[in-house]
């Protein structure tokens, strides 16, 4: 998509008008217009000359963007997105405010402080009408002097046929002004012909033409003030783009600017400095704090090997990193870019919007002449009938349709950015809210997509160390992911088992080798039970785990069993609280994974899934996603993996889990950064959220209309005696667009569902227990129980993965009993630190 500014826009009108003129060129496919930040996305092959050319013949200025982040690949587009992004207007808007409502004010003095209120003027203009009324004019051609804008944009566009919202109220001000004028002139021959001319002074609209500039100018500025407000999030992700890099080359250190950096130029980042450009740790180790990515407040620990992202914080340690991804190809500018993409395109309800705003302005304009000469006809004279006219063309209001929708996508947009959650389109925003089900992949999605040791089953005569020993003797050999895991298990024991001899594989079977004499072997059941004869009661145990979702893995040495180690891929923390959110809000949840049936069974049951679909190969699930389509309506995927890739298009919307394949985020539509279950829900919640928002404003916009203009051309007047002043008129339309864009900014204010972390406990202290061992959500588990056995604990937040425990305590814990009671579930304990 090719980007472009447009200038000269000033509503929906505009909008519309801008979009008819490009879509008309040769080549282009689809056009989008954006009101809110006066950009254009253009697709197809059209020259971009042609596009210009035709955006300038409809009245307005276009330009190809120079600050499209995917055509530099520096930082400096970040500079120079925000300076596109900076609220240029409210500081115009504000001068010209200032300064209108001084003259103003002096206006309104003389017009009606001294007509209506006998407030005291010189003595050399008291009972001079054609001076006082001399004095209104110049007061007011100051003031539409100062707000020219309106004037110059107005009827260039009703010249080039293409009304819009400064047509309206450069004609309202206009009318009063010249009808004005016309008094004053019969005024003055009343004058001339021995009259006072007071009889005219009620005739004057030099007031009006005055306000009616200064209050759409207070709406304005209002309203440019509240759309700055709706690009915060983009702007503040831009704001984390660094700078400069800290290069080390022939053996010293150099800093640089951004730009200079290559892929595989190696760089350093110490404690509290942001991490450069995407890339690998190839020395070192540190605590990363990634909430400018994933919205995780708590650091995470990387060491040798581990991927880092630009932007990020070391927050404690030392490392060099090799850049692997830089400029436009970091994960910050994907984001950067899909906020962006995302305000540029269109939500299929603006189509409503877009309809009405194309023959809006005309329609208004038609009416106003109509309610004209209807009163004029009625007997009511030019004055009333003029009136009536005036302030049907500053009532309505064409920015108010023209906004509703973008500000509100922008908005959610943003908030979803926030709380790491990407919308990669307008549409994507709005979609994923109408969704009746949602069907989650197994591995990487709802379990954690990697095998743990859940349970050890000695048979007779053997212990659990005895079985762990000559197990990870064997596993250690194997690249299998069931030996994997129980070699990760022996890991965090100490156990480093015994050497093997006559070593052997057999595929999809299992492992035996010579281990102090005797032979050991490990596998499935029938691979074991052709060696030994197995019974039947540990043959139900083996039934057991497998229907519990567990893959058992025999042991057996010389002609007697050794034990049974069970292997399962567990479910993610948060996996079962975001299943049962969904269905309280009575979205359909599937299950949809290519392991076996009774694996899935076992998973999906514990998960809490309405549905399981299992045996299904990646062309499958394309096909079973296209038949629960037909069946439920709109259907969310969530997946991570390669294999998920078809299904995530072939769904209305895919939801990737922001750690899995780079193939199955560019499928999706959705990008889920933390990688939690839980954030589908959030994604579903931001969606309705913005959706009723839309529809709100949506709602204002024509409310506000349907009801305004015909109160304003008298419909009224006749049945209860009501009818506007064009001033008020004025103050009515100012703030229209203002409410549209303030109820949008209320999306800022929706609450997600958040995870029970430290940071939302109102403990007054904070106890982090440094943990080795810990391998599993199980051993996460047993730790947790231990550490809220103590009453001081009011919240434990466990994790295997930093090997640390997070306590929110009301009173001092004693160390000593803290290590005793992580000791006594077979883990070490390696300190005890206190935070305020």
């Amino acid at each position: 998509m090719e980007k472009y500014s447009i200038t000269g826009m000033s509503c929906a009108a505009c909008q519309a008008r801008v979009e008819k003129a490009v879509l008309g060129v040769e080549g282009v496919k689809s056009c989008s217009v954006n009101l809110l930040t006066n950009s254009m996305g253009v697709e197809g092959d059209a020259p971009a000359e042609k596009i210009i050319k035709a955006v300038e013949y409809a009245g307005y200025g276009a330009a190809v963007s120079s600050n499209d982040i995917r055509s530099n690949a520096s930082s400096n587009s970040y500079a120079a997105e925000e300076e596109a992004l900076r609220d240029k207007e409210t500081p115009k808007l504000r001068k010209r405010l200032i300064a209108s409502i001084i003259f103003l004010l002096i206006l309104m003095y003389f017009s009606m402080g001294h007509m209506m209120l006998g407030w005291p003027i010189p003595k050399s203009m008291s009972g001079n009408h054609v001076a006082m009324g001399l004095l209104q004019m110049i007061l007011a051609v100051i003031i539409m002097v100062i707000n020219q804008k309106f004037f110059i944009s107005g009827f260039k566009s009703l010249i080039k046929g293409a009304p819009n919202m400064d047509t309206l109220v450069a004609l309202g001000s206009f009318t009063s002004f010249i009808y004005s004028v016309g008094v004053l002139f019969i005024m003055t021959d009343s004058v001339v012909k021995g009259g006072t001319g007071e009889k005219y002074m009620d005739e004057f609209y030099f007031e009006s033409a005055a306000m009616i500039l200064t209050l759409i100018t207070v709406g304005k500025m209002l309203e440019a003030y509240s759309k700055g407000k709706t690009t915060n999030a983009l702007k503040s992700l831009m704001k984390l783009a660094p700078k400069t890099a800290v290069i080390y080359k022939d053996g010293k250190e150099k800093t640089v600017s951004i730009d200079e950096v290559k892929v595989g130029d190696i760089f350093v980042v110490r404690s509290g400095e942001s991490i450069p450009v995407d890339g690998v740790i190839i020395e070192g180790n540190c605590a990363v704090n990634e909430a400018s990515l994933t919205g995780e407040s708590i650091p995470v620990d990387k060491t040798e090997g581990d991927e880092i992202s630009a932007a990020t914080i070391c927050a404690s340690g030392y490392i060099k990193g090799e850049a692997r991804r830089v400029g436009r190809d970091t994960t910050l500018s994907q984001i950067i870019e899909m906020v962006s993409d995302a305000a540029a395109t269109k939500a299929p309800i603006a189509k409503i919007a877009d309809k009405v705003s194309g023959i809006f302005v005309p329609v208004v304009i038609a009416i106003s002449v109509v309610t004209f000469i209807i009163w004029m006809l009625l007997g009511y004279g030019s004055a009333f009938s003029i009136s009536r006219a005036i302030s049907v063309l500053v009532i309505s209001c064409p920015c108010a349709l023209g906004l509703a929708t973008p500000v509100a996508i922008m908005v959610g947009n943003g908030v979803g950015a926030r709380n790491g959650i990407l919308f990669k389109n307008a549409v994507s925003l709005e979609e994923t809210g109408r969704a009746k089900a949602v069907v989650f992949d197994k591995t990487g999605t709802i379990t954690s997509g990697e095998p743990v040791v859940t349970d050890i089953y000695g048979a007779e005569g053997f212990s659990n160390d005895d079985i762990l020993r000559y197990a990870v003797s064997l596993e250690k050999l194997s690249e299998h992911p069931l030996a994997k895991a129980i070699v990760k298990y022996s890991e965090a024991t100490g156990e480093a088992g015994l050497e093997v001899k006559e070593f052997k594989v057999y595929p999809g079977n299992g492992l035996s080798g010579m281990i102090e004499g005797k032979r050991v072997a490990g596998g499935n059941f029938d691979f074991i039970n052709k060696k030994i004869k197995i019974s039947k009661k540990v043959e139900e145990l083996s039934a057991g785990y497998a229907s519990e979702g567990k893959t058992p893995v025999f042991f057996s040495i010389d002609e007697k069993l050794l034990g049974i180690v069970a292997v399962a891929d567990t479910l993610k923390n948060d996996s079962i609280e975001a299943i049962k959110m969904l269905k309280k809000m009575n979205i359909g949840v599937i299950m949809l994974t290519g392991d076996n049936k009774r694996t899935a069974e076992a998973v999906g049951k514990a998960a809490g899934v309405d549905r399981v679909i299992s045996d299904v190969l990646p062309s499958g699930k394309e096909k079973a996603i296209r038949e629960l389509k037909e069946e439920y309506g709109k259907v969310i995927m969530v997946g991570d993996g390669i294999n998920d890739a078809p299904a995530l298009t072939a769904a209305d919307i895919g939801i990737a889990i922001g750690a899995g394949t780079d193939v199955a985020i560019d499928a999706a539509d959705v990008v889920l950064m933390k990688s939690k279950v839980k954030d589908v829900v959030s994604s579903i919640i931001l969606s309705k959220a913005t959706l009723r928002n839309i529809h709100q404003n949506l709602f204002w916009a024509f409310i506000y209309n349907v009801i305004g203009i015909p109160l304003a051309a008298g419909v009224y007047y006749h049945l209860w005696g009501i009818k506007l002043n064009p001033m008020f008129g004025a103050l009515a339309m100012s703030l229209s667009s203002f409410c549209v864009v303030t109820n949008a900014l209320r999306l800022n204010l929706i609450k997600l569902p958040k995870d029970e972390n430290i940071s939302d406990n109102k403990s007054n202290k904070t106890v982090v227990v440094k943990i080795s061992g810990m391998m599993c959500e199980h051993c996460e588990k047993r730790v947790r129980d231990a550490l809220t056995a103590f009453t001081a604990v009011e919240n434990a937040e466990v994790s295997h993965k930093t090997g640390k425990a997070i306590l929110s305590v009301s009173e001092e814990l004693n160390s000593e009993d803290v290590k005793k009671a992580v000791t006594e579930v077979g883990y070490k304990f390696k300190g005890l630190i206190y935070k305020s």
